[in-house]
């Protein structure tokens, strides 16, 4: 048994077809077949069910194609480890970021960040931050940009920047904006969240909580921030929004009004996390530097331009 004829019948089970899966490896159907019916022999168990020209994975040897593409994911990884030992910056950077952070830090941060790692083509997932930390661990994922602290002893972390929240809500007319308000002065019974899943979800609930206040809108759960907005544009509540989001929706000129909120947990940090013993980590800390000095920027223009506006 070798690799290669791991690699023919994970072929042909993701084709259904001895043919298609040996165009795909680029050798004969012969070939293949011959070399799939060696595989068969020498584990002692069919592994397809010939049906025609097609083929399906017969049921007894489902477990075998899965533990024959974990053991060809392994050896890519092998791979993968002696390119990155050679050298960390050469290839794809396989980056994580949470869907309450991408749309807002990668448009001012992203152009820099090329710049700075020019042989590491950065290849960005959006996703929820518990399936970016799977990522993380099983090796999908070189390192994700997340909101909350992971805890965990095998991941090393990267503090980006500090990100304040706003509450959100809609302009009216003859209501004076406040600057800013306290924790315990926001109505959670007022409050759009997002879905579960999302760690700000669970961040606007805390502060909620801090108050003694648990009468949260739980009818309204939105899968994005741009929902939220929407929603909080057309005046059916206010929302929590981290500062780089609530200054993009004020460029948009949607009619909100967002106060800082003031208090305990009226923040978060935002991470770059990756396995501490990442073979990309001198990569993954350029990253982070970069992203850390685009981040500031807007981070210090946004507060002035409150502070201004006070």
């Amino acid at each position: 048994m070798n690799l290669r004829d791991l690699e023919y019948a994970v072929a042909v089970a993701d084709h259904g077809h001895f043919g298609r899966a040996a165009a795909a490896c680029n050798v004969s159907q012969p070939t293949l077949s011959g070399q799939i019916l060696k595989l068969e022999a020498e584990l002692g168990l069919r592994l397809f069910e010939r049906e025609g020209r097609g083929a399906r994975v017969s049921e007894r040897a489902a477990t075998v194609l899965a533990q024959a593409r974990a053991t060809l994911a392994a050896a890519a990884a092998v791979a993968d480890a002696a390119r990155a030992a050679r050298d960390p910056f050469a290839g794809p950077l396989r980056l994580g970021v949470i869907a309450t952070i991408a749309p807002y830090l990668l448009p001012i941060a992203l152009a820099r960040a090329i710049d700075a790692l020019p042989a590491t083509p950065l290849h960005i997932v959006e996703d929820l931050t518990d399936r970016l930390l799977a990522g993380v661990h099983s090796g999908a994922l070189d390192g994700a940009v997340i909101a909350t602290n992971p805890g965990d002893l095998k991941l090393a972390e990267a503090a980006l920047y500090e990100e304040s929240f706003f509450l959100v809500s809609a302009r009216r007319p003859g209501r004076r904006r406040c600057a800013s308000i306290r924790v315990e002065e926001i109505d959670p019974a007022d409050l759009l969240l997002l879905a579960d899943g999302h760690c700000l979800r669970d961040q606007a609930l805390a502060l909620c909580r801090a108050t003694q206040q648990a009468a949260v809108r739980a009818d309204v759960r939105a899968t994005s921030l741009e929902t939220l907005r929407h929603l909080v544009s057309a005046g059916q509540g206010s929302t929590l929004a981290p500062l780089l989001a609530y200054a993009d929706w004020r460029r948009l000129g949607d009619g909100l009004d967002g106060s800082k909120i003031v208090g305990r947990g009226a923040s978060r940090t935002v991470r770059l996390v990756f396995r501490r013993f990442s073979p990309r980590r001198a990569a993954l800390e350029a990253l982070a530097a970069s992203l850390r000095g685009s981040a500031a920027a807007a981070v210090r223009a946004v507060l002035r331009d409150w502070r201004e506006a006070k």
